[in-house]
C-alpha cells in the first residue's frame, strides 16, 4: 500500500493510473449507424495485420506496448485461441479499429483491447464498436465484462466505458520500462509524455 504523498519514479520508468470497470449485465446499447463507406467485421488475425493495426490504434498516441513486446510465438498463441475474438472496422478497404475480446477465463469476458485510428475518431464508430463488444461479449454465457484502462490512454476512455455501461471498481499503479527507452516504440511515440 502507497502511502499518502509523492513517490519517485525511477529514470527510464513510467508510471500510470490504472482504473478498472465492469458490468454484469448486459447495458443497453446506444443504437448508432455506421458512417457510409465504414463496415464491422470479425477478423482471424496474422502477426503483421494485428501488430499494424494495434501500432496504429493506440502505440503512437497512447503508449500501447504491450502486445508489442510479446515474441511471435507468444502473441500467436493468442492469435490462434479459439476462446478469444478479434474485430475491425474498415473504412474504403482499411482496418481502422481493433476489438479484442478475451474469452479465456470462464464465466468472463475481458475487453482486452479497444480503439480507432484517427481516421475513425469523432465519427461515431466508436459507439458502433462498443455496440458490437457488448453484443458479441453478452451472446457467451457470461456473468462479467470487464475492462482497464489507464493514464496513458484516450482521456475520454473512463468516461465513455462508464457511458457504455461499465462500472469502475479498482485503481492501480502500474510501474514499467519506457517502451519508447527500450527500443519497443520509436521515441518519438506520445509527444505529450516526456522521456525522463
Amino acid at each position: 500500500m502507497l502511502a499518502d504523498g509523492f513517490h519517485g519514479v525511477p529514470e527510464g520508468k513510467l508510471a500510470v493510473i490504472v482504473t478498472y470497470l465492469e458490468m454484469h449485465a448486459p447495458a443497453a446499447v446506444k443504437e448508432v449507424t455506421l458512417p457510409e463507406g465504414i463496415t464491422f467485421r470479425q477478423v482471424t488475425p496474422t502477426l503483421d495485420w494485428y501488430r499494424d493495426v494495434f501500432t496504429r490504434v493506440g502505440a503512437h498516441d497512447w503508449l500501447w506496448y504491450g502486445r508489442l513486446k510479446m515474441s511471435d510465438t507468444e502473441l500467436q498463441t493468442i492469435l490462434d485461441d479459439p476462446k478469444v475474438s478479434f474485430f475491425t472496422l474498415s473504412k474504403d478497404g482499411h482496418d481502422e479499429a481493433l476489438l479484442e475480446l478475451d474469452f479465456r477465463q470462464s464465466g468472463e469476458c475481458e475487453l482486452a483491447y479497444f480503439g480507432l485510428t484517427s481516421a475513425l475518431i469523432g465519427t461515431g464508430a466508436g459507439r458502433y464498436l462498443m455496440n458490437g463488444a457488448i453484443t458479441q461479449a453478452w451472446a457467451a454465457d457470461i456473468t462479467r465484462f470487464h475492462v482497464h484502462t489507464c493514464t496513458h490512454d484516450s482521456p475520454q476512455a473512463v468516461d465513455f466505458y462508464r457511458r457504455s455501461g461499465f462500472t469502475a471498481y479498482k485503481r492501480e499503479v502500474e510501474i514499467d520500462d519506457d517502451p519508447r527507452l527500450t527500443g519497443v516504440l520509436p521515441k518519438d511515440a506520445a509527444k505529450n509524455i516526456p522521456l525522463i
